[in-house]
C-alpha cells in the first residue's frame, strides 16, 4: 500500500468581515474569501484589475492605516482586516449630455465640489490603474475635457479614488462626464462608422450572420481563431508628430 503524504500548506491569518479564518499563504484578497466559503455574488468581476468590481477596504497588523485596493490583484497578509466595497456612494449628476457643452462650466454645474480640491495627490496614490487623477480632475476645473478625457481614460470606475479624498470630489464621475462630453461634442464624426450602419440596416451582413448562427462549434472555434483582429488598412500609421 502507498504511503499517503499530507501536503502542509503555509497558512496566514485574516479577518473577513470581523470573523477570522485561516487561508493559505500568497492568496488574493478575493481567492482568500472564497476559499473561507463566501460565495461572490456581488464585488467580482473580470478578476484581472480591469473592471473595478472589487473594491475592498483592509487594514494591515499593527498599522491604524485604513487601505484600499481590489480584491483581485491584493495579496493577503497574516493579521489582516477586511470588508468589501462593491459599490462606493459617490455623488452621481444626472445630465442631459446633448444639452451641455464641453465646457468648464459643465463641469462646475454638476460637480462643483472640484473646486475643493487641495492637490494633495491622495486620489493619485491610492488608484490601482496608477491614473494622474489629480491632474485629471485639474484639466476638467479649466475646462480641457480633451486633457480630462485623456488622461482618465483607463478609469475602471472602482471609486478608491473618492473613498480616501479628503475634498470627497467624485473624480471618476466627473472622469465619465469629461470622456462622454469629449465623445459627443469634441471626437471628431467617423465617416466609416455612418457608412457601416447604413450597410447593416440595406442587410449587406445577413447571409453572413445566418450561415454563423447555423454554424457548429468546431466552425465557430476555427472563425475565430483564424479572424482578422485589426485590417492593416485600420491601424494607424505612426508618424513623426506621434
Amino acid at each position: 500500500m502507498a504511503l499517503q503524504t499530507e501536503v502542509v500548506t503555509e497558512t496566514v491569518t485574516v479577518y473577513i468581515m470581523g470573523k477570522r479564518y485561516e487561508v493559505p499563504k500568497g492568496l488574493t484578497i478575493l481567492k482568500a474569501m472564497e476559499y473561507a466559503g463566501y460565495r461572490l455574488v456581488r464585488g467580482v468581476g473580470c478578476r484581472g484589475g480591469f473592471c473595478g468590481a472589487c473594491a475592498t477596504v483592509y487594514r494591515k497588523a499593527g498599522d491604524f492605516r485604513l487601505r484600499v485596493g481590489l480584491a483581485c490583484q491584493t495579496v493577503v497578509e497574516d493579521g489582516m482586516y477586511l470588508t468589501q466595497i462593491p459599490f462606493y456612494p459617490a455623488t452621481k449628476a444626472i445630465y442631459d449630455i446633448n444639452a451641455l457643452r464641453p465646457t468648464a462650466e459643465a463641469i462646475l454645474k454638476h460637480y462643483p465640489e472640484v473646486t475643493r480640491c487641495l492637490q494633495c495627490g491622495t486620489c493619485l496614490k491610492v488608484c490601482p490603474q496608477e491614473l494622474d487623477v489629480m491632474r485629471y480632475i485639474a484639466a476638467a476645473m479649466r475646462g480641457d475635457i480633451a486633457k480630462a478625457a485623456d488622461l482618465s481614460f483607463d478609469c475602471i470606475q472602482c471609486g478608491l479614488c473618492t473613498s480616501r479624498c479628503p475634498a470627497e470630489i467624485s473624480h471618476y464621475h466627473v472622469a465619465m462626464l469629461a470622456r462622454r462630453l469629449y465623445a459627443k461634442h469634441l471626437t471628431p464624426p467617423a465617416p466609416h462608422l455612418t457608412q457601416r450602419l447604413e450597410e447593416i440596416k440595406a442587410g449587406k451582413f445577413d447571409a453572413e450572420l445566418e450561415a454563423l448562427m447555423k454554424a457548429d462549434k468546431e466552425t465557430l472555434r476555427k472563425l475565430y481563431a483564424e479572424r482578422d483582429i485589426e485590417p492593416e488598412e485600420l491601424v494607424p500609421t505612426k508618424t513623426d508628430e506621434d
